[in-house]
Parts: C-alpha cells; sequence; structure tokens
C-alpha cells in the first residue's frame, strides 16, 4: 500500500482533532467525518444517535463486515458555577484529574458562546499550598478558573455559563520529524483517519471486497454505548479499530499495529483474531498480540445489544491512553496493512 494513505490518514486525525467532541457534544466532528467520506465518493449518513455509517462496498451482503471507530473523546461537563465564580466540573468518559491538571479548556455554552480557562488543582500555588504535592487529585478539588473577569457566579453566568456546559480539553496536537503523533485524543480520532485512509485506497484503487464493507464511526463509545445500535442487515463480523494498548506487561509499541485477543469484556472471537494474525503476516506488517487488562470497546457493545456476530479489536499502538497520548506513522501504517489483508484487497 502506497505511504501516501498512511500520510492522508494522517493528515485527517489532525483535522478531527481540532474539533472538539467529547461524548455527548459530537455533532460538528460527526458532520466533518461524513463530509470526508462523502469527499472520496461514499454515501455517508447520519444514525439516529449523531454516528456516521458509510457502505464501503463490496459482493456478499450476507456475510458483512462492520468496522468500528468512534469520535468521541473524553471530556468535561459544568456540574455546578462556584460562589468564587469558578466551575466544578464532572468528567465525561474516563477523562483523570491528575493528568488533566493544569490544561487549557475552552467552555461553550449553549447559547453558542466560548470561553477559554485553565483545569487547576484548588489553591493550585506550590508557594501557597502546602499540601500541594500530597493531594491527591479528584474532580472535588479541581475546578476550571475561567480567563475572563468574573470573581462571583453571578458574574460568570452573565457570561452565559450554566451547568450542563461542555468543557473541551486543549489536544495539544504534533507530528514530530521522526513521525510520531502527539496528542490528547488520539483515541480514538487516529482510527477514524486510518478508516479514511483505507476509504481513499478502496476507491482509488478500485479495490472491491468479497464480502459487504461497513465503516460506522460512533459518538458515544467513551460513556459505553456507542456501538449498541445502527448494524446493517447481514453483517456477520464486527471489528472495533480503536487504540492500541503500550504499556508494562504488554508487548506493542507505538509502530507496530495491536491484535487484541482479550480485554476486560472476555476474549474476542479465537476465529477473527487468528485471521486478523494471518492477514498481518501475509502483509508483512509489525504487529503485536496483546490482553488489555484494562479496556472496553464498541465491539463489545454491539455484542450486549443482542447482535449476533464474531468479533475483533485492532488498532495503531498508542502511548500514555487518556492522556496526553503518543502514536507513529509507521503504527498507522501497519493497522492499513492489516485492515488490507483481512479484507484481500
Amino acid at each position: 500500500m502506497d505511504k501516501k494513505y498512511t500520510e492522508f490518514a494522517v493528515e485527517k486525525t489532525l483535522e478531527l482533532l481540532n474539533i472538539p467532541s467529547p461524548s455527548g457534544y459530537t455533532e460538528q466532528a460527526a458532520a466533518y467525518v461524513q463530509n470526508a467520506f462523502a469527499a472520496l465518493g461514499y454515501e455517508a449518513r447520519r444514525t439516529v444517535k449523531g454516528g456516521v455509517l458509510v457502505d464501503l462496498g463490496g459482493k456478499n451482503v450476507q456475510d458483512g463486515l462492520m468496522l468500528e471507530a468512534h469520535t468521541d473523546t473524553l471530556g468535561a461537563m459544568v456540574a455546578e458555577v462556584k460562589g468564587s465564580g469558578r466551575l466544578r466540573v464532572t468528567p465525561l468518559g474516563g477523562m483523570n484529574a491528575n493528568n488533566a491538571e493544569a490544561e487549557n479548556v475552552t467552555v461553550f455554552t449553549r447559547d453558542g458562546r466560548s470561553y477559554e480557562g485553565t483545569f487547576q488543582l484548588c489553591n493550585p500555588s506550590i508557594h501557597v499550598n502546602g499540601d500541594y504535592s500530597s493531594t491527591l487529585r479528584s474532580f472535588d478539588n479541581t475546578e476550571v478558573v475561567l480567563d475572563e473577569k468574573t470573581a462571583s457566579a453571578k458574574e460568570t453566568r452573565e457570561l452565559g455559563i450554566e451547568v450542563g456546559d461542555i468543557v473541551c480539553f486543549d489536544p495539544r496536537s504534533r507530528v514530530t520529524r521522526d513521525g510520531y503523533i502527539k496528542s490528547r485524543f488520539l483515541d480514538d480520532k487516529l482510527s477514524v483517519g486510518i478508516l479514511l485512509g483505507l476509504a481513499k485506497y478502496m476507491k482509488e484503487e478500485g479495490k472491491v471486497p468479497e464480502r459487504r464493507v461497513y465503516a460506522h464511526i460512533t459518538v458515544y463509545e467513551e460513556v459505553g454505548h456507542g456501538g449498541s445500535a445502527s448494524l446493517p442487515e447481514g453483517v456477520t463480523e464486527a471489528i472495533s479499530v480503536d487504540m492500541g494498548c503500550v504499556g508494562d506487561g504488554l508487548l506493542c509499541t507505538e509502530r507496530q499495529c495491536s491484535i487484541c485477543a482479550k480485554d476486560s469484556g472476555g476474549p474476542y472471537s479465537y476465529e477473527v483474531v487468528g485471521k486478523l494474525i494471518a492477514a498481518a503476516k501475509k502483509e508483512k506488517a509489525n504487529y503485536a498480540v496483546d490482553v488489555y487488562p484494562h479496556y472496553g470497546s464498541d465491539v463489545e457493545a454491539t455484542l450486549r445489544a443482542g447482535y449476533d456476530l464474531r468479533h475483533g479489536l485492532i488498532g495503531a499502538g498508542v502511548y500514555a491512553s487518556h492522556g496526553y497520548e503518543r502514536s507513529h506513522k509507521e503504527g498507522v501504517e501497519n493497522t492499513l496493512k492489516v485492515l488490507k489483508g483481512y479484507l484481500n484487497i
């Protein structure tokens, strides 16, 4: 596969990363994804839940394959406008106060206004707070400090900020000279970019799989029910394309495609995992097979919804998941190779 498809996937990932989309606030990101698939010549439609469903073509509609990735991310929501004018927030998904501290944020109001701020420990100056180092961070002792002239709840509310408003964290996206991709929310916008790269390859190279292939870009994965609906008739397998785990006790690196054998929801289909490994070998992709100790995927939500299918999970290796994450262009390339081999295109 030409490296231009890897570069395209990374380019689209970076564009998507610049669109805030925590769970529940995904309209703009989903519209971007729908338009990106349409620009490649595919019919992409929105689901009732707000996701994007794309028919990538293929022959046998009674043995369909669904590829699932998600464009929703971690984030926060205003839970209280405090008397100081600052904001107590509640996490959306698995946002962790420890690695979110000191990050720039943007608060989006329901009437279309936006305000910058910083997510900080309450009393965050180490020169003032003697317990700074020993304090266990949580969403009860952290707050959003707005970059506005406000020192009371009344003044903050006059800005239009209310409980239920969305708080988005700065992704700080960049690609290094060596090809490392660093950003918050590579989980799972990197995989959305990969599926766009695959779609571009199929269209430009005229590849038609033997089985019908669909892409479902979900918008509630981080809260557990992204892949629970919108499965086309005839689909017999579903593969989540999501971040591959990198860490102690695991084999995968950011430069590889990770094939997951088991996660917190149990083992993935032995047959599908075996076929993914065979596809990786056929395409000479750099890959690793791992067991993820703390993980759940869209395709498990699909199974829990009662669908009868086989399931799998792959993705480019991502370091420091749910924090300031890092992957690599080679991980993108190798994941595209595994998908190409699995589809036999």
